[in-house]
């Protein structure tokens, strides 16, 4: 075979072994012929080639419409007044607060709110969080709190645990942020290396639907950190922690209206200011 022909044949190789990794489950690579019958299954491969781009369009489809949706939920998230958001952003704390599922949760991730994100506020939540380990006995449920820290760009962000609003500071977005070490130069402890399992996690993202698919900002943080997790759990055959998504009333969108790709993790139950929305059988066993 002329060089440049074996070269185009194991371009097309890489090419769809590639495809296939991306896009198959589990025992469909397995299924692939070895490289050495590549040649001898040229038309199992065009096949294979004409699924990949079927897929290849099914995602842009999906990302497409994402994108149209996140631009139109911005806006009016930004249309929203000042007073309308603080009246739902009260409604929707006191929920959590009031519930019985928070106050008997003892670890938990919980997100530090954005205001210039029109992010839902959770300030009340995470002072009463560790204004409760400032008090001494009283019969209280002492929480260990994790909060979000991203750390680069490819959607790695760690939940570190935190005991005081003062270990937060601003990062390059004013967003704040644990620092990763404490006041006594200690790393602060990453949720992942644990030994003991959170129970609750509290999210943020742009909008939701009542069967409990989420569309976030796009960054793909949460799907990246929550699929960890829950690899984390099975592992270690912990229960996996209630996912509860807080959200604006013109957040929660209709049944199907959100698209989803396969890398997309549901929620559990949603927090809107008229009150608890539990959607899995975990959520309602436990709300």
């Amino acid at each position: 075979m002329r060089p440049n022909v074996l070269k185009e044949a194991m371009h097309q190789l890489r090419t769809i072994t590639t495809t296939q990794l991306l896009f198959s489950s589990p025992p469909a690579i397995l299924r692939q012929p070895p490289p050495s019958q590549f040649y001898s299954h040229h038309h199992h491969h065009q096949r294979s080639m004409a699924t990949m781009s079927s897929n290849d369009s099914n995602l842009d489809a999906i990302f497409e419409q994402k994108r149209l949706l996140r631009s139109k939920v911005r806006k009016q998230l930004k249309a929203m007044n000042t007073t309308q958001r603080s009246q739902q952003d009260a409604a929707i704390q006191n929920s959590v607060l009031e519930s019985s599922w928070f106050k008997s949760s003892e670890r938990l991730c919980a997100y530090v709110s954005c205001s210039a994100l029109r992010e839902v506020d959770t300030s009340k939540i995470l002072s009463d969080i560790l204004c409760d380990q400032e008090k001494e006995g009283g019969g209280l449920i002492r929480k260990k709190l994790y909060v979000p820290r991203v750390e680069d760009k490819n959607s790695y962000m760690r939940m570190l645990n935190i005991s005081t609003t003062e270990d937060l500071i601003a990062n390059s977005m004013n967003i704040l942020e644990p620092s990763p070490v404490d006041c006594d130069g200690n790393q602060r402890q990453d949720v992942m290396d644990s030994n003991t399992p959170v129970d609750l996690i509290l999210l943020p993202g742009l909008a939701f639907d009542r069967s409990g698919r989420r569309l976030g900002r796009s960054g793909g943080y949460y799907d990246m950190f929550l699929k960890r997790y829950q690899e984390l759990s099975m592992e270690r055959k912990w229960k996996l922690p209630l996912l509860v998504a807080l959200a604006y009333d013109l957040q929660i969108l209709d049944d199907g209206a959100i698209p989803v790709a396969p890398h997309d993790i549901p929620v559990d139950a949603l927090v809107s200011p008229t009150g608890v929305i539990p959607i899995t059988p975990a959520a309602k066993e436990r709300m």
